[in-house]
């Protein structure tokens, strides 16, 4: 059976969208079928979709989620839907240069996630936009690691 990813999208300028084009390029091969959503218009019951779901998100302004991706964390919060039984990971963009708020809206949804009983799978991943390598190189590695990871984890029940 093929397994489900779904790439949930939050950004501003459109990097965070860029990695995930990558990543669905990189993952989507038969044995994985990938759905990129921006977080659009996305409420809570999308964790209702079948699969284990991948955030990829941006940080913005003092440490906030994307303006797309509001209105999602935003209605996890107010409404705490149990999300006990998903799995997921977070690839976190941002800038080190912004050192207080480095990365907040990965960690963000990272935290609420875990809080609703979800589990993560694999480190949060952090880039960096001051250190020079690009955010589609690094999504490129670190979700076929996360791939191999959460196939790990569905094995194992």
């Amino acid at each position: 059976m093929a397994l489900q990813i779904n790439i949930l999208v939050g950004t501003m300028t459109g990097t965070a969208q860029l990695c995930a084009q990558e990543m669905e390029l990189a993952l989507d091969d038969g044995d994985t079928r990938v759905a990129t959503l921006l977080m659009d218009g996305l409420d809570g019951t999308v964790f209702a979709r079948e699969g284990v779901f991948l955030v990829c998100t941006s940080t913005y302004g003092q440490g906030d989620v994307p303006d797309n991706a509001r209105a999602l964390y935003e209605d996890l919060k107010a409404k705490r839907p149990s999300l006990a039984g998903i799995r997921y990971g977070v690839f976190g963009l941002g800038d080190r240069t912004y050192a207080e708020t480095f990365n907040f809206g990965g960690k963000r949804f990272d935290e609420l996630l875990a809080e609703l009983g979800a589990e993560r799978v694999g480190e949060r991943h952090m880039h960096d936009a001051s250190s020079g390598v690009l955010p589609e190189e690094t999504a490129l590695e670190w979700c076929q690691d996360w791939l191999a990871r959460v196939k790990e984890r569905v094995a194992a029940g």
